[in-house]
């Protein structure tokens, strides 16, 4: 077994399952969020694909990245403005609103399902590959303990630029560097469409 398949499926061993929830108020955060729906819609579930979905997102994901653009850790011209005047209690305010919010799905492409399937369930063991679902779980729903996000129902777009952005280094994280960097494109966009569509898309045996 190759070392990011064993760390995958460590991971999704010892990692304990279920959503952390923000120690902020939902009511607080559902005021604070007004300023991101421009771009992430009032509930979360952003109608252009270029941003991401934050409704049910696991809310220690959510305050880990905006931690991440407020430091400078995380970079994005956007993202690093927004953050900067956040608080503390902002933070957990808005993680507890989103995180709370129901994500609405949406098509997987049938043209990539089969082979965005056996990527996101099985991974690619000839090219170094783990599963997604060791450490993304096989409903998609992530790891809120391990603030693993939840990918069921993301804009497949937007999966594949930050693959692309992990590939190319441009975005950090010890696990996903390597592995997207061992993604070819039609990869990255098969799994992409399999997570946008996981909880609408049947699985076949």
């Amino acid at each position: 077994m190759n070392k990011f398949v064993l760390m995958a499926a460590i991971l999704g061993i010892l990692a304990p399952a279920g959503r952390v929830y923000a120690a902020g108020s939902a009511v607080a955060g559902q005021a604070k969020a007004a300023v991101c729906a421009a771009c992430h819609a009032a509930d979360g579930n952003s109608v252009n694909s270029q941003f991401p979905k934050l409704a049910g997102q696991n809310a220690g994901y959510i305050v880990q990245e905006l931690e991440r653009f407020k430091s400078g850790y995380r970079k994005n011209p956007i993202m690093s403005g927004m953050a900067a005047s956040l608080s503390d209690q902002d933070i957990q305010n808005l993680a507890a609103w989103f995180s709370s919010q129901k994500v609405t799905t949406g098509e997987a492409d049938p043209s990539l399902v089969k082979a965005g399937e056996a990527l996101y369930r099985g991974g690619d063991q000839s090219s170094e590959i783990p599963a997604c679902l060791a450490c993304h779980g096989p409903d998609g729903a992530g790891n809120g303990p391990m603030k693993i996000p939840a990918l069921a129902g993301q804009h497949a777009e937007y999966v594949v630029s930050q693959l692309q952005a992990f590939a190319n280094g441009t975005r950090t994280s010890q696990m996903m560097n390597p592995i997207a960097s061992r993604l070819t494109p039609a990869q990255m966009r098969a799994v992409a469409s399999y997570v946008q569509g996981l909880h609408t898309t049947p699985i076949q045996p």
